[in-house]
C-alpha cells in the first residue's frame, strides 16, 4: 500500500473496456467494484478524485459510424454509454462508503448533474468523488479529449490512464512480443512516434496546461495507489523526458 501521495488532485480515465472485465461487452460487477476499491485507497490518501469514463463497453462511435450511423450520431450513443459507466461507478464508489457525484456534459438532471465547472471543483473539495460523463458534449471529440480537458478546467496536478497494460510501449504488448516499454516520454516524443497513449488532440491539451500524464495498468489491483505515491510501474508523460 502507498505510503503518501505525490499529488493533491488528480483525474482517473478508464475505457469502457476496462469495465468489461473478462466479459465480451457489458458491465462486470465484480470488476467495477475493484475499481471503486482502487479508488478508495486513494481517497484514503487524502486525494481529491475526479474520473472519466469511456463507453466502448456498451457503444463506440466510430465503429457505429463504420456501421453505417452517422458519425454525430454514433457519437451521442457513446456519449449515452459513458452515462451508464458512470452510475454502475457510482453505486460501486458508495458502497465502499465514498460520497460520489456524476456529472454530464449532456443535461439530464433525472439521473446525474448537469457540469458545471465550480460545482464540479467543490464537490471535490468536499471529498466527493466526482465522475464526469457524456465526453465533452460534443460529437467527434474522443473521452481521452474529455479527459485532457476536464483535468485541465479541474486543475489536476495529474492526469492518470488506467490501461490494460503496465505503461506505453512502442507496440502493443498483447500482439506483439518484444515491443519496447517506456518509463519516461516527453507530449512530443508521443506525438512524433504516434504512440496512441492518447489522441493527438488530448495530448496536445495536456502538455498546454502542463499536466503529467501517468499510464498504468488498471488490472492491477492497488496499483492507481502506488502511482499516486510514485510508486509501482507506469510511464509518464511530461514536458521533459
Amino acid at each position: 500500500m502507498a505510503k503518501a501521495a505525490q499529488y493533491r488532485r488528480v483525474l482517473l480515465k478508464i475505457s469502457g473496456e476496462a469495465l468489461m472485465g473478462d466479459q465480451d461487452y457489458g458491465i462486470d460487477p465484480k470488476m467495477v467494484e475493484r475499481i471503486a476499491d482502487d479508488v478508495a485507497q486513494v481517497h484514503a490518501l487524502g486525494v481529491e478524485i475526479c474520473m472519466v469514463v469511456g463507453g466502448g463497453n456498451i457503444f463506440r462511435g466510430m465503429s457505429g459510424a463504420a456501421s453505417g450511423i452517422e458519425r454525430a450520431t454514433a457519437d451521442y450513443m457513446g456519449m449515452l454509454a459513458t452515462v451508464m459507466n458512470g452510475l454502475a461507478l457510482q453505486s460501486a464508489c458508495e458502497h465502499k462508503g465514498l460520497h460520489t457525484r456524476v456529472v454530464s456534459a449532456i443535461p439530464m438532471q433525472t439521473v446525474c448533474e448537469p457540469y458545471i465547472r465550480r460545482r464540479a471543483i467543490r464537490h471535490m473539495e468536499k471529498g466527493r468523488v466526482v465522475i464526469f460523463v457524456g465526453g465533452t458534449g460534443n460529437p467527434f471529440f474522443t473521452t481521452d479529449t474529455g479527459a485532457a480537458l476536464r483535468a485541465s478546467e479541474m486543475g489536476c496536478d495529474a492526469l492518470l490512464m488506467g490501461k490494460q497494460v503496465d505503461g506505453v510501449y512502442d507496440a502493443d504488448p498483447l500482439r506483439v512480443a518484444g515491443a519496447k516499454r517506456f518509463d519516461r516520454l516527453t507530449y512530443m516524443d508521443v506525438l512524433a512516434k504516434d504512440l496512441r497513449v492518447m489522441d493527438h488532440a488530448a495530448i496536445s491539451l495536456a502538455r498546454e496546461n502542463k499536466i503529467p500524464i501517468l499510464v498504468f495498468s488498471i488490472n492491477e489491483h492497488g496499483a492507481f495507489a502506488e502511482v499516486v505515491a510514485g510508486q509501482g510501474r507506469y510511464t509518464i508523460v511530461t514536458e521533459e523526458g
